[in-house]
């Protein structure tokens, strides 16, 4: 069987005027057209291509690279809004469809959203939603305390962030954990700050607790490097300087500090850190 939205690696079985007539082990079969064919191949040569529905609703393979595929998530441009619903440029000729229902607000042409492709059981079509929480699941976490994972920005909120944890589970990162600008579908790397026995995940930009020292002091020491040797904050620095200049909370820069001192790599004066000799 050939799933629509994924990739598959498909035998060249015959040429025909439309194009290139494509099939695997178990005898399903799907066209390439003419505008996707190499320039050199020959029967029975091994493709990978993409298979969705062209305009008329039928399985066609090309090979384009979309910018999703099935049950992943990706920031996608709305290029129309129809009385069925928005369509998203996914880098396909066929747009994607993203019914009325699946909009977590309206989609306006012009903006660029979070969404989700599915394949619609009642439809049979590839479509997206930007009510991306739907598609997660935490009742069964497959994460742990101070793991590594990877974090897609979902949505700010009165507390912080939600973020999608290893496209799999809702997370959030506090307010007070965030130093930097994020934006929904920005893609990075988190840990693990806490799991809850309702099945929340607290989500943390640096390792929690000691475990962020040497990120940390590295920062620190990249900034010293870079400003001749000299940073103008100490532990009586206003919080929201030290979040300007090093992204970190006072708490994280003091233990941070702390550590680089007893180290002999820095010396902490009244009027800032400075970089030692070594």
């Amino acid at each position: 069987m050939l799933t629509l939205g994924e990739y598959h690696r498909l035998n060249i079985d015959r040429q025909a005027d439309p194009g290139l007539f494509l099939n695997n082990e178990e005898g399903d079969e799907v066209l390439l057209p003419n505008k996707y064919i190499p320039e050199t191949f020959r029967e029975g040569d091994e493709i990978e291509v993409f298979v969705y529905l062209d305009h008329s609703e039928r399985p066609v393979a090309t090979t384009l690279k979309p910018l999703v595929k099935l049950d992943e998530f990706a920031v996608l441009k709305c290029v129309e809004v129809t009385e069925f619903g928005a369509f998203l440029d996914w880098g396909l000729e066929k747009h994607l469809f993203v019914p009325f229902k699946e909009q977590a607000t309206p989609m306006k042409k012009g903006e660029s959203y979070l969404v989700f492709c599915y394949l619609d059981e009642e439809t049979e079509r590839l479509v997206a939603s930007s009510k991306v929480h739907a598609f997660l699941d935490n009742s069964e976490l497959s994460v742990k305390p101070f793991e590594e994972v990877e974090i897609i920005i979902s949505n700010k909120t009165d507390l912080g962030y939600n973020v999608i944890v290893n496209e799999i589970h809702l997370g959030l990162i506090y307010s007070s954990d965030v130093f930097q600008e994020l934006k929904p579908g920005e893609r990075m790397k988190g840990f693990i700050k806490k799991t809850r026995s309702d099945g929340k995940i607290d989500v943390a930009l640096q390792r929690p607790g000691y475990r962020s020292i040497e990120p940390n002091a590295q920062r620190i020491l990249d900034e010293l490097v870079g400003n001749k040797g000299f940073l103008p904050i100490t532990d009586k620095s206003a919080p929201g300087k030290i979040k300007q200049v090093l992204e970190m909370s006072k708490k994280s820069f003091k233990r941070a500090a702390g550590n680089l001192y007893k180290q002999r790599k820095i010396d902490i004066k009244e009027d800032g850190l400075y970089l030692r000799n070594q």
